[in-house]
């Protein structure tokens, strides 16, 4: 649940785009009256390159000067003690709402473009800070306001996760119910985002909002969202490869023909999805090694007993590394998957994970007898609702 319930204003992505000649950022900070051994870092991403830069602090001034073509997010960590860039990576992201005095990390999450960014704090820690200078902060600032109170419903319902018992924490009860709660609040955030990439069409920050309308968006939503930006907008690196990826998740959106595949089963013989025509089949992307599709197996396994006999059965394709086979058929009988198991342990580029643009697992997607899409990422009781509405009705 941890990893869920980061707070939702740091998902937007730090996306990386091949870049051509990049235009000049100057970052004029002041933290208070901060000296040695005091150090600020600097981590942002230009292209494929992941850059590192650090300067002294005198006085509580220092600055930065780099290249960036397109807005990227960046952080900026205070070195306190002089520890160097390796122990504060080991403490960053988990110290911002806390007490920095008390070992955390001193950060502040930020987006660099081309223009001159000022940063201030009246204090000597630079997480409070105020950000000039810079129209794409400006926007940051209103959706962070936008979203400020789903993600404080994320930490309350973070911290009930955190309370329970660990026989809460174990049930299977107790995990969809707080699955279901974290659906209404990623239904909430979509609509915040939504909100405001419709009000701020000449936003780059409406980009990265758009790409963060997950875990499992929607081409037919949006393709208006994107289509809606400012040409300028779309014209980016950015826009470019949103534009890509939009179009990419069309051959498995709701309404379309599952795409064919083979792949072959746990003892090396090929299955075809064709070959399940005429039932409903579920496809569950998974793995031995993910924590989330473990807690979601009983789940499936609930609703294959209720429904086996109905026309309906499942087809795992798991997205186990190369070494992982003994680990793959060890959870597959641990967890009682009694359907059938394909997978060509290439993990991440499964070719079937590739084929459905698979980006986070668990995903599913329901497939009805003619081979159409009825159905996607049916988690905690949702599957079970799904196939006694489907079965309720014949």
């Amino acid at each position: 649940m941890k990893k869920i319930f980061v707070y939702i204003s740091l998902l937007l992505p730090s996306l990386a785009f091949a870049q051509s000649t990049p235009g000049t950022f100057t970052i004029q900070a002041k933290v208070g009256h901060l000296g040695a051994p005091a150090r600020a870092f600097l981590f942002y991403q230009l292209g494929a390159t992941k850059i590192v830069d650090s300067t002294l602090i005198t006085d509580g001034s220092f600055s930065f000067k780099g290249g960036v073509l397109d807005p990227v997010q960046a952080v900026l960590i205070i070195d306190h003690k002089g520890e160097g860039s390796s122990k504060l990576l080991e403490r960053y992201p988990f110290g911002n709402d806390k007490d920095t005095t008390q070992g955390q990390s001193d950060f502040l999450s930020f987006f660099i473009e081309k223009s001159a960014i000022n940063i201030n704090s009246i204090t000597d820690f630079i997480a409070k800070a105020q950000i000039t200078g810079s129209p794409i902060n400006d926007d940051s600032k209103k959706l962070t306001a936008m979203l400020s109170p789903v993600n404080d419903k994320s930490k309350a319902l973070y911290n009930e996760a955190q309370a329970a018992t660990p026989a809460q924490q174990q049930s299977a009860d107790f995990n969809n119910q707080m699955q279901s709660r974290y659906k209404v609040l990623q239904e909430e955030q979509k609509g915040v985002l939504e909100k405001f990439i419709r009000a701020n069409p000449g936003s780059y920050l409406s980009l990265l909002a758009l790409s963060s309308l997950g875990p499992s968006p929607d081409p037919n939503e949006m393709d208006p969202l994107y289509n809606g930006l400012d040409d300028k907008i779309k014209n980016t690196e950015a826009g470019k490869l949103i534009k890509r990826q939009i179009d990419a998740l069309k051959p498995t959106q709701i309404g379309a023909i599952a795409p064919d595949f083979t792949q072959n089963d746990i003892n090396g013989n090929p299955v075809k999805l064709s070959s399940f025509r005429g039932k409903y089949v579920l496809v569950d992307f998974w793995a031995s090694w993910c924590g989330p599709c473990r807690q979601e197996n009983p789940n499936l396994v609930a609703a294959y007993n209720q429904f086996k006999g109905k026309n309906f059965t499942i087809l795992g394709v798991s997205l186990d590394k190369p070494d992982g086979k003994a680990d793959w058929l060890n959870a597959i009988k641990s967890d009682g998957l009694a359907w059938t198991q394909v997978s060509d342990l290439n993990f991440w580029n499964n070719e079937v994970a590739v084929l459905y643009a698979v980006q986070s697992i668990p995903h599913n997607f329901l497939i009805d007898p003619t081979g159409k899409i009825i159905a996607k990422d049916l988690r905690g009781s949702d599957l079970t609702d799904k196939l006694a509405e489907i079965f309720g009705k014949m």
